[in-house]
């Protein structure tokens, strides 16, 4: 019976990956063209940047990362990157990543 059960708990479980990749896609795809820039993928992770440097000055400083510790980071640093990131991950090379990409794993 188990053994029944089991690729339908599967679907679901695909099913809701796929949702949840078309939902961040949409929220990413700010031109709603159902596709990611560059510019657009760069836009929505740099967040992480923007919450950290509180005094906005585009410089994360050691106090400002996790730990107190490390070297000073630029806003430069931080998007060349994610346009690093991105490019390993536009596995088909057309400068855009879809839903099958942007739920692909982090491509090195």
């Amino acid at each position: 019976m188990f053994a029944l059960l089991l690729p339908l708990g599967l679907a679901g479980v695909a099913s809701a990956q796929v949702t949840q990749t078309r939902d961040y896609l949409e929220r990413m795809d700010a031109d709603g063209d159902g596709r990611v820039s560059l510019a657009e993928y760069q836009a929505w992770m740099r967040y992480a940047f923007d919450q950290m440097d509180r005094d906005g000055d585009g410089v994360l400083t050691p106090a400002e990362l996790p730990g107190g510790k490390g070297r000073p980071v630029t806003l430069a640093e931080h998007m060349a990157k994610l346009a690093a990131a991105f490019n390993r991950q536009d596995t088909n090379r057309d400068g855009y990543l879809d839903a099958r990409e942007l739920a692909a794993p982090p491509q090195r």
